[in-house]
């Protein structure tokens, strides 16, 4: 099993125009092979702050959206960014000036799980 995550850096002001994306996505993804899930995260920058006893928003810090596809196999993904369903899930361009900066793409191999629902790694 493997997450591959993209972290994404939205520009503020285009917060509600991406998470629409996502609403209305065309699922091309759902049918590839070896998909097991997709969840996309909403950032919520917070600190500690020793005064008020916990935590507290944070302003100055940059949030990063994290789209997250869960996989049976590394090759699954790497079948899926080389399809025809791939490219036209992507076609679709942002709005200019949608990101703050480049996203980054993170892939992890499953080697533990403690969830319920008897994931094998």
């Amino acid at each position: 099993m493997v997450i591959v995550t993209n972290r994404i850096p939205v520009s503020e002001g285009f917060e509600i125009d991406f998470e629409d994306r996502f609403r209305k996505r065309v699922h091309l993804v759902d049918q590839s092979p070896g998909f097991v899930r997709n969840e996309v995260h909403r950032p919520k920058p917070m600190k500690f702050d020793h005064e008020a006893g916990g935590f507290v928003p944070d302003p100055e810090q940059q949030g990063f959206y994290e789209v997250k596809t869960w996989w049976r196999s590394f090759n699954d993904f790497a079948a899926w960014t080389k399809s025809p369903s791939f490219a036209d899930a992507h076609a679709n361009k942002p709005p200019e000036g949608m990101f703050a900066g480049k996203s980054v793409l993170t892939v992890h191999e499953v080697f533990l799980s403690t969830d319920l629902d008897g994931l094998d790694a």
